[in-house]
């Protein structure tokens, strides 16, 4: 049985994109909001594309931020997607507006190239976020981003991209993954990405079913 997710859809922009992905690898989700807000019984996903300053105003509307950050540091397994990674950290350059403060660092704009980098880019893995007998694969995925994350600590870096330099494109730690670009339109390799933290995620989900999740 797939692992079922709460998808965040208080932020909008990809949220369709990833919902029909979802739908093609066969993974149950229920849509979470200041509403229906999720309990932490299951792995939450937030996509975004837009603004970081707009995305963390429409997640403070009830508190919805602060319950988000609760789940994860409490051990709930997050997926963020674009705006879902840069909102993670202290700071945001876009906004000067402050993230959920999840992992040390901050988000900055590219000051090369053509603004925004929109297309395919080759990202790579660092030896250091290798899983023993089951390493992260390299391929090329879709971007579509004038800023990107520089995390206080390396070793949250999960992928790394070249855009007039390297630049981190995902980061992973503990709990937490989140990718700069978009799996869900990368084809094969993005849904082999999207498949992997699935199944990564599946016994800690697991455990968070019988033990009646980490509801606030």
């Amino acid at each position: 049985m797939k692992t079922e997710v709460d998808l965040v859809d208080v932020v909008g922009g990809n949220l369709g994109s990833v919902r029909r992905c979802l739908d093609r690898l066969s993974v149950p989700y229920n849509l979470v909001n200041p509403g229906h807000p999720p309990d932490g019984s299951r792995p939450i996903i937030l996509p975004g594309v837009g603004n970081f300053g707009a995305v963390m105003a429409n997640l403070q509307k009830g508190g919805f931020d602060k319950m988000v950050k609760h789940l994860v540091a409490g051990g709930t397994p997050y997926l963020g997607i674009c705006v879902g990674l840069q909102i993670l950290f202290d700071w945001g350059e876009e906004s000067d507006s402050a993230g959920l403060g999840l992992l040390p660092g901050k988000v900055v704009r590219f000051k090369q190239g053509k603004i925004p980098q929109i297309g395919w880019n080759r990202i790579e893995c660092p030896d250091v976020q290798q899983d023993e007998g089951n390493p992260w694969p390299s391929g090329y995925v879709y971007f579509v981003n004038s800023f990107f994350p520089e995390p206080e600590n390396n070793k949250d870096v999960l992928y790394t991209a070249d855009y007039f330099g390297n630049f981190c494109a995902a980061v992973r730690r503990d709990n937490i993954t989140a990718f700069q670009f978009h799996p869900e339109k990368s084809g094969p390799f993005g849904q082999t990405l999207l498949t992997r933290w699935l199944e990564s995620v599946s016994a800690i989900s697991a455990k968070a079913h019988l033990s009646g999740g980490g509801k606030c």
